[in-house]
């Protein structure tokens, strides 16, 4: 009887103790959760529209969202990507939402036929609110405009940013740059380095992981073997996969070059054609990002090459084959990770403006160039970014080139790895480029 009482006690005793951590996970779970900036937007959009899909790369927190933000949280949630719910949105899709008026569909791509479900519904009863979500941009986007045309607004959810992870506000230091408002002193104290930042990345899976770069690099390595696998089967035939890693690896060599598809054909040994439509591939998932060229002349800027970038730099990196932070800083890569490190930033916060606002690059013939024009209607930002720690009159050439070519621009702006706002014009300011990620510490 007393080893029984004795063995009751150590059962309860342990009951005890795994309930207590399924609470903490529960609580840390809640806790570790990081707010997205895109989360006001969101709440706006359901407010005012029947149906908002969301789309994003593989792993950048869809799901993580929709189960989180206000005011979807406690909306019915289906996930295509199980089979049941599959079956069910196959057979009788108004069941999915039965019962109820706002309905989030994961991986709605899945079932086509639930889209035109959605449309059905939200045409019988404008007071509904539907979110779509996937990842398979190509197919998303395309059944969602042949289905819900004129019903449906669209989100761009992209990896996490370095506020985002810190828990901080959205900067408004774009749109005061867009009104003509320079700011003209103030400091962004400098938490880490910046290339480790970007090699590392910014998926937020990365931002948990407790050991070290190998982990980091075998994080990469799963994810890029997953986007092979699964998702590029679901968006299109690839006759070799070897042919398509390697030419993934040879555009991201060429990160923040402009795309010149006959040399990546002849280095990899793959025809024009196909890599032409491999790149579109990691385009249409949501991989690779393509800057255009910015012109006065929409017409020329149609007749000039792009400039590549990744939708996160660590992605970059991985593929390029720099598998330690040490490795890449004296490499000549290091500069052009830097670069998709502030376009990835940027892209965040143009994605808040109403309505977004474009970023192009600029360049002429005799080659004065400048990085990133961010473009919102009539206005104008000139952003040059350099790899270094000081801010240089040398560096802005090409800001004062446009600025004179160009009276409409707001400002010309360095960004670089240094902390502190520096004015190297009347309108042009040398900013850190956390300010893309962190408010502005004023000096008092």
């Amino acid at each position: 009887m007393l080893v029984i009482l004795v063995v009751d006690t150590l059962t309860c005793g342990l009951l005890m103790i795994i309930i207590q951590a399924m609470n903490d996970n529960h609580s840390r779970h809640e806790w570790i959760y990081k707010h997205r900036w895109l989360e006001q937007r969101l709440a706006r959009m359901v407010k005012r529209h029947p149906v908002v899909v969301i789309t994003g790369p593989r792993q950048v927190g869809k799901s993580t969202l929709l189960h989180h933000a206000q005011p979807v949280l406690n909306w019915r949630y289906h996930t295509l990507d199980e089979m049941d719910v599959q079956e069910q949105a196959q057979s009788d899709p108004t069941a999915l939402w039965a019962g109820v008026d706002h309905v989030i569909i994961d991986e709605a791509q899945r079932v086509p036929s639930v889209l035109l479900a959605v449309k059905r519904a939200v045409d019988q009863d404008r007071n509904r609110r539907f979110v779509l979500s996937g990842s398979a941009n190509m197919l998303l986007m395309q059944k969602v405009s042949e289905s819900l045309a004129g019903r449906a607004v669209y989100l761009n959810l992209r990896p996490l940013t370095l506020g985002e992870w810190e828990a901080g506000t959205a900067p408004n230091i774009l749109s005061s740059l867009l009104d003509d408002q320079l700011p003209s002193e103030g400091r962004i104290p400098s938490t880490s380095d910046a290339l480790s930042e970007a090699w590392r990345g910014f998926m937020p899976g990365l931002f948990w992981l407790d050991d070290g770069e190998e982990g980091i690099v075998d994080w990469w390595y799963g994810y890029v073997s997953t986007y092979l696998e699964r998702d590029l089967r679901t968006l299109s035939q690839i006759s070799s996969l070897t042919d398509f890693r390697r030419v993934m690896a040879l555009a991201a060599l060429r990160t923040g070059q402009l795309t010149n598809q006959t040399e990546i054909a002849r280095d990899s040994g793959v025809s024009q054609p196909t890599v032409r439509r491999y790149l579109n591939l990691l385009e249409v998932s949501m991989l690779l990002d393509r800057v255009p060229a910015f012109s006065s002349s929409k017409t020329t800027r149609l007749l000039k090459s792009p400039k590549l970038y990744w939708a996160d730099p660590g992605l970059a990196a991985f593929l390029m084959g720099h598998y330690t932070s040490a490795g890449i800083k004296n490499e000549r890569e290091a500069g052009a990770l830097f670069e998709n490190l502030v376009v990835m930033h940027l892209r965040s916060l143009t994605d808040l403006l109403i309505p977004p606002a474009r970023i192009h690059y600029w360049r002429t013939v005799s080659g004065t160039e400048v990085d990133f024009v961010v473009e919102q209607g009539q206005g104008l930002v000139a952003i040059e970014v350099k790899l270094s720690v000081t801010a240089h009159y040398r560096d802005i050439a090409g800001l004062n080139r446009f600025l004179k070519e160009h009276s409409k621009c707001k400002a010309g702006v360095l960004i670089y790895a240094g902390d502190e706002i520096v004015r190297l014009g009347e309108r042009i300011v040398a900013l850190p480029w956390q300010a893309l990620a962190r408010e502005i510490v004023r000096s008092s």
